[in-house]
């Protein structure tokens, strides 16, 4: 972490990344509590949230953009874009404007789902290739942080301040990562038309390298979402706690991934990306085993384990595929991967909901727990040896400077 903080360009990069994520963090809570107060309707604040995350099915297209344009002028376009989706929320005044925050929600989805990929591929330009899963950690754990601390600075801001205030932190929020970005000086090549031919996911199913490490983490996310329901049931019917109790459970997960997070860097020398996202797949079965137990000293640190295992598979898989894939695919194949677990992921989100009355929480507890062992023993099958290049030796990483 040390070597990767001593790059200017490292620092002012991941500043700004940093202060996007805590605008985001605080503007997506305090948009569907303002919803809420306007309304009085569960179903109208919930479509915050579905109008904001409905734009991830354009991620093909974005990353086709992403690799058919330079990545630093596309991300400071991206992100005016998005503070300025935000600002028609400030002429909301009533129930009847309702629909501004729809359509604000829906067009920073857009712009969001362009950055994620954007980021990703400029990071690639910016920081060493054996950095990366430094940058990578440091990203996740800045983002499990703000996870706890953004929803309840949202919160607050609403309550003492109005919805408007968590508006005007977010447009702030946008212009930090702009100007950073405007400080930095990358020497990014002009994109060839679509370069590199074909998509992400057939290059995804051509690569030795990427293929292995997308299959399993798009199996073991057809379980993971799983968890989302199971929650309720072990605070209610495992510990006989109140649903509030969910919030302890929660944030004993958010501190597992603040020591996942750091250490994630370490076991990708250590291990290599696939294996630690094997290993992480482990602690998450062994998370949800022990979540099994209606026991307070056992869910406690099943908790705290499963919160480990998602960086570990995040900056594993993250990793992986920025040192694996050539600079003129980026885009494409972080865009694919994006797709290809996101919709198990959502789809198990779903199946548990409707599985946990019948099958009940333990017994999905226990899918999990064997899905997940089933997808790290096949990723302990794949060769250990580091990424390779998938280009010249330079696609991997040009020089950045920061501009007085």
């Amino acid at each position: 972490m040390r070597r990767l903080l001593a790059v200017p360009a490292a620092r002012t990069y991941l500043l700004g990344q940093t202060v996007s994520l805590l605008g985001d963090s605080t503007l997506w809570l305090a948009m569907s509590v303002w919803v809420k107060t306007l309304t009085g309707s569960n179903a109208a604040a919930g479509l915050v949230f579905l109008c904001f995350t409905a734009p991830a099915l354009l991620g093909p297209l974005a990353g086709a953009l992403v690799d058919r344009f330079r990545r630093r002028p596309l991300l400071i376009w991206a992100n005016a874009a998005a503070g300025a989706a935000v600002l028609p929320l400030l002429a909301v005044d009533g129930p009847a404007r309702i629909w501004l925050v729809y359509c604000s929600m829906a067009l920073c989805g857009a712009a969001y789902t362009l950055l994620i990929p954007a980021q990703s591929a400029l990071l690639v330009s910016i920081v060493p290739r054996d950095l990366l899963a430094d940058a990578n950690g440091l990203l996740r754990t800045a983002q499990e942080s703000l996870r706890l601390v953004g929803p309840l600075l949202g919160a607050g801001l609403f309550v003492a301040a109005g919805p408007k205030a968590a508006v005007l932190v977010d447009v702030v929020s946008c212009a930090v990562p702009i100007a950073c970005l405007l400080r930095l000086r990358v020497e990014e090549r002009r994109p060839q038309r679509l370069a590199g031919g074909g998509g992400g996911l057939g290059f995804i199913a051509r690569s030795p390298r990427l293929r292995p490490v997308v299959l399993a983490a798009a199996g073991a996310l057809c379980v993971f979402g799983f968890s989302e329901t199971t929650v309720f049931a072990v605070a209610g019917q495992g510990l006989h706690r109140s649903p509030a109790f969910v919030g302890v459970l929660a944030a004993v997960q958010g501190a597992g991934a603040l020591v996942g997070g750091p250490s994630a860097a370490p076991l990708v020398r250590r291990l290599g990306e696939a294996r630690l996202m094997a290993a992480g797949m482990l602690a998450g079965a062994a998370g949800a085993l022990l979540q099994a137990v209606p026991a307070h000293a056992a869910v406690l640190p099943g908790a705290a384990l499963f919160g480990i295992s998602l960086p570990w598979l995040t900056v594993g898989f993250t990793t992986r595929l920025q040192r694996a894939t050539p600079d003129g695919m980026q885009g494409r194949v972080f865009a694919a991967a994006t797709m290809a677990v996101t919709v198990p992921q959502t789809a198990s989100i779903a199946l548990g909901a409707g599985l946990i009355a019948v099958a009940g929480y333990q017994a999905l507890l226990a899918t999990i727990a064997a899905v997940l062992v089933l997808c790290a023993g096949y990723l302990f099958t794949q060769p250990s040896g580091p990424s390779g290049p998938a280009g010249p030796p330079a696609a991997g990483h040009r020089r950045a400077e920061v501009s007085p």
